[in-house]
């Protein structure tokens, strides 16, 4: 019985806050609204700042590194020639049926000189397999002009950044001269023929990088069936280091498998410094509308002190009180919250699917290897952005709390006689 008398005591308390709500309308709706105004400015800062981290990530990733590299103890560190490994070593097949692995492509580097006519430049050569590096980067999906190396008939073919282009005064289909030392101590040189010219908005693989067939460039330095790294593209890039540690089983002492974060400190820093930020905005946020409840509820109870008076008179509890106020506060935080998810998703999915370009205002940002492009550009999370809307409905019952304790501490007859 007493059970009972509870549940139907807490029902009718529910049903005397929701009325409460819609009995001062204007308050109400000023306190929602600011309510639902910061939990959508939350979900957008979130977006945005997820899709300008994503921006930098994907250019310095997919545009040259790859997610996961997989190469020779110490390699990356020093990029010698003679660090370098056959394929037959690693069952590729294995990491290409992976899960969460999108694309493996092998790669062979080395350094040398391009030439046209009287122009010369010293350039990175980057050997690969079109249709697997296609898998990872996208590289050949920036040309501006030309065409890319093609599939197996693309022995001679080069593509080039469009600022190398630019320094040696050529298009597609002149001749390039390209020299370098071979691994076994000779100079290796051939013609190449300029396939296409890639743009990424990364000044460093514009200038400098040159793109060539994996077999050409293994001819070129003697080293045949040989390669330098693999990169591995996957389905979620902050998730590298969770298939790293996957792989690492796989490979024999000699080889490592780095992500991209060893590689690219300056971006990993810079999202770790983006999420702090975020923090601090959402912070700014809570705090915002826990002030605009707590004041509401407030000046509601000051309003009300009589009428609180008057049902602990009848036989009222100072919980009963307190309930009712915090339910009124938790009541307007969800339709707050709601409204809130609703705009905010709306206004991400807008800078999502269109975004907002300012490249003709500002210029593309270069940083540790990626590129901040000149847009506003937002990605949704629904977990995170639900999460922080969440956070928002918690808030709002502990805002509510010193109101709710004034109100439960009200002395009936001193305020049912004014005073």
């Amino acid at each position: 019985m007493h059970t009972a008398s509870s549940h139907i005591t807490t029902t009718l308390l529910a049903k005397m806050a929701f009325k409460n709500i819609l009995r001062n309308k204007r308050r109400s709706f000023l306190t929602i609204s600011a309510m639902t105004v910061a939990c959508s400015m939350i979900m957008l800062a979130l977006g945005v700042s997820a899709g300008k981290m994503n921006d930098m990530l994907v250019s310095a990733t997919e545009q040259y590194h790859g997610h996961l590299v997989v190469s020779a103890r110490g390699y990356q560190r020093v990029r010698r020639i003679y660090d370098h490994f056959t394929q037959r070593r690693l069952d590729i097949a294995r990491l290409e049926i992976m899960d969460e692995v999108k694309g493996v492509s092998p790669r062979l580097r080395c350094f040398g000189l391009l030439s046209h006519d009287k122009n010369t430049s010293s350039v990175e050569v980057l050997g690969i397999q079109p249709r697997k590096e296609a898998l990872v980067t996208s590289l050949e999906a920036s040309l501006t002009a030309g065409t890319g190396l093609g599939g197996t008939d693309s022995a001679g073919g080069a593509l080039i950044g469009e600022g190398l282009a630019r320094s040696l005064g050529v298009v597609p289909g002149d001749s390039l001269v390209f020299v370098t030392r071979a691994a076994d101590g000779s100079i290796g040189n051939d013609l190449l023929e300029l396939k296409g010219v890639f743009a990424t908005g990364n000044s460093k693989n514009d200038n400098a990088l040159l793109l060539v067939d994996l077999s050409w460039l293994q001819n070129i330095l003697v080293l045949p069936g040989q390669v330098h790294e693999l990169a591995i593209s996957i389905s979620h890039p902050l998730e590298a280091s969770l298939v790293a540690a996957k792989i690492r089983p796989m490979l024999s002492g000699d080889l490592e498998v780095q992500d991209w974060s060893v590689f690219l400190p300056e971006i990993r820093d810079a999202i770790v410094i983006s999420h702090v930020t975020n923090g601090i905005i959402m912070a700014i946020m809570y705090l915002t509308a826990s002030l605009c409840v707590f004041n509401t509820f407030y000046m509601s109870v000051l309003e009300r002190s009589r009428e609180f008076g008057i049902i602990m008179a009848l036989g009222g509890r100072p919980w009963n009180i307190r309930v009712l106020v915090l339910l009124e506060s938790l009541f307007m935080g969800i339709i707050a919250v709601g409204f809130g998810l609703l705009l905010g998703f709306l206004l991400n999915w807008y800078l999502q699917d269109v975004g907002i370009d300012l490249s003709g205002t500002i210029a593309p940002i270069t940083y540790g290897g990626g590129t901040i492009l000149p847009r506003i550009h937002a990605i949704i999370h629904p977990v995170a952005q639900c999460m922080a809307a969440l956070c928002l409905v918690i808030i709002c019952p502990i805002a509510g709390f010193i109101p709710a304790n004034k109100a439960a501490n009200l002395t009936p007859i001193e305020v049912i006689r004014g005073e």
